[in-house]
């Protein structure tokens, strides 16, 4: 089993905690639950409830829709992030591949968690608008409109 300390380390590296204070983001660490999966198995399916966020702590899982691959998400990679702010259903399939260790947080949990700390909530915020001013900086401007 991980130490708060160590899910803190791992949490930093998901980019809608990156702006949230490490003493802050114990709080978040301290709500993870780690789980262990086997090769093959479901952790959830297209159009199934959106309700927790992953990290692979160990091993490998296959996003796919369909029988198309979208990713596969290898150690230290984040997945199923968006579940903590949306509650639509799954848009993809996710399966592991080999034996793998996640670290899960589930979405109730975390917001309930925001309810009571206006700092990480100030942090998550931060967090996403880094990230879709990312996306923006990548987008092509045309500047003759």
């Amino acid at each position: 089993m991980l130490s708060v300390i160590e899910r803190v380390i791992i949490l930093q590296s998901v980019d809608v905690f990156s702006e949230v204070p490490p003493e802050q983001l114990a709080h978040v660490a301290a709500i993870a639950s780690e789980r262990s999966v086997s090769a093959g198995e479901v952790l959830f399916r297209e159009q199934d409830d959106s309700d927790a966020m992953y990290v692979v702590l160990e091993g490998e899982v296959r996003l796919s829709r369909g029988k198309q691959v979208v990713t596969e998400a290898r150690q230290d990679d984040a997945f199923g992030t968006w579940s903590l702010f949306d509650d639509d259903p799954r848009v993809v399939d996710a399966v592991a591949v080999v034996d793998s260790r996640l670290l899960q947080l589930a979405r109730d949990d975390f917001i309930d968690l925001l309810a009571d700390n206006v700092e990480i909530t100030r942090g998550v915020l931060k967090g996403i608008v880094m990230r879709l001013k990312g996306v923006a900086g990548r987008v092509n401007f045309d500047k003759s409109r």
